[in-house]
């Protein structure tokens, strides 16, 4: 909804949000939740869009994947999830994403320890597929699906296809209930 509230004035164009008052904007996305939080992030990023690439994305293409993340992380209110997905969504950079969904699938897998942090998982993941933005986009999107659809916090083990890939945090929790 509050993607259609800004195509709906004409706003997803970087200019326009570049000059929108934070109050306009942060009315225009308040379906998306913390609606103040997230305008002031936006017009961050929008103003280093502005001031260091002549307001087009375009621009940003021509850098250095490195060069670009460093700027981009330093940016206030963009963390190395939200830099990672700009590389790899907008700019289609092989960088692979690690959010919340790809934390607890690779540790209920086995595949990472609990306490492993962004980069841990990152380098797990880029370590052992090819380098491939349209895999990481593909693969990243999958992660997303089974995290929301079965592997959430209280998860939906039974009905989960990783179950028998083994999973072995469903399986142990699905022989407890036996």
């Amino acid at each position: 909804r509050a993607i259609d509230n800004l195509k709906r004035v004409g706003a997803l164009d970087p200019d326009r949000l570049h000059r929108m008052d934070h109050q306009a904007l942060a009315e225009l996305i308040r379906p998306a939740g913390y609606f103040n939080i997230k305008a002031r992030r936006l017009k961050n990023f929008m103003a280093v869009l502005h001031d260091q690439f002549a307001g087009r994305v375009e621009n940003m293409a021509a850098w250095d994947t490195d060069a670009l993340r460093e700027v981009l992380v330093s940016t206030k209110g963009i963390g190395p999830e939200t830099a990672d997905s700009i590389l790899l969504y907008a700019l289609g950079r092989p960088v692979f994403v690690i959010d919340a969904y790809t934390h607890r699938l690779a540790t209920r897998l086995g595949l990472a320890f609990e306490d492993a942090d962004y980069y841990q998982l990152q380098e797990m993941f880029v370590d052992n597929l090819p380098q491939d933005a349209k895999l990481y986009n593909e693969l990243h999107a999958l992660l997303v699906s089974l995290g929301k659809n079965f592997c959430r916090p209280k998860p939906k083990c039974e009905p989960c296809p990783l179950l028998d890939r083994p999973c072995p945090f469903g399986q142990e929790r699905l022989a407890d209930r036996e």
